[in-house]
C-alpha cells in the first residue's frame, strides 16, 4: 500500500496515531457497520474502524481504548469483499 499511495498511507498511519477515534464520522476514516462494526484481538472485543486509503485501499484497525494502541487487521489495495454485502 505504502508503495501505491505513500502520502495517503502516511497520513492514514498519522490519524491513527493521533485521532483513531474522531468525534465526527467522514467518508474516509469511520467506524464499520453491522458485523464487521467490532473485532477481537487477545480475547477482547473491540471497535473496528476503517480508513479509505484510495479508491479502492482500505486500513482496517481494533481500537484499544484500554491501551491507547489501535491494531491493524488489514491494510489491502483492493476493495475489501466483506463490506460488499
Amino acid at each position: 500500500m505504502g508503495a501505491q499511495a505513500v502520502g495517503n498511507t502516511r497520513a492514514a498511519w498519522h490519524l491513527m496515531r493521533t485521532a483513531p477515534a474522531p468525534a465526527a464520522r467522514t467518508e474516509r476514516h469511520h467506524r464499520l457497520k453491522g458485523e464487521l462494526a467490532r473485532g477481537e484481538h487477545r480475547g477482547e472485543t473491540m471497535d473496528r474502524r476503517q480508513i479509505e486509503v484510495t479508491a479502492g485501499g482500505r486500513v482496517w484497525y481494533l481500537l484499544d481504548v484500554e491501551r491507547r494502541t489501535v491494531w491493524i487487521g488489514r491494510a489491502c489495495t483492493g476493495h475489501p469483499k466483506a463490506t460488499d454485502r
